[in-house]
């Protein structure tokens, strides 16, 4: 069954939270999660960079990440379900009775206990062959 939920996931936060070698590393696996899941997400990370899709993950920049993240949970609360994934307890505080919020270590452990389930299905990924799958990625990439 899909997920209907709109997840906001705070970049910088979440990437120190976990073991990742960086932060093409955490887009792969937030891309997956989502992807999986049937969910949508939207990485914000604090700086600048190229705003960018994989698939239903947005990547984006913003000078106050917080502030931002904030902004889309007010637009979006009233129209569907949302996630805050996020660390910081004001982001958390000030997000509304309406979005749900999770630490970052806390979705980083559901998400790894998910993934090793003994109950995961078996995935079109799974059957393929090596060179297909890097064919693939370049493909998602745009390469």
């Amino acid at each position: 069954m899909p997920d209907p939920t709109l997840y906001l996931f705070d970049g910088w936060n979440l990437l120190h939270a976990g073991s990742f070698d960086g932060p093409t590393e955490l887009i792969d696996r937030l891309a997956s999660f989502v992807g999986t899941s049937g969910a949508r997400g939207i990485l914000v990370f604090d700086g600048t960079g190229p705003d960018e899709r994989i698939g239903p993950l947005e990547i984006r920049f913003a000078e106050h990440a917080d502030t931002l993240l904030e902004r889309l949970a007010a637009e979006h609360r009233g129209s569907e379900s949302v996630c805050i994934v996020s660390s910081d307890s004001v982001i958390r505080g000030v997000s509304g009775q309406e979005v749900r919020t999770v630490s970052s270590q806390r979705f980083l452990a559901d998400a790894e206990a998910s993934a090793h389930s003994k109950e995961r299905p078996l995935r079109l990924g799974d059957r393929l062959d090596e060179r297909t799958r890097a064919a693939l990625e370049r493909l998602r990439r745009g390469q």
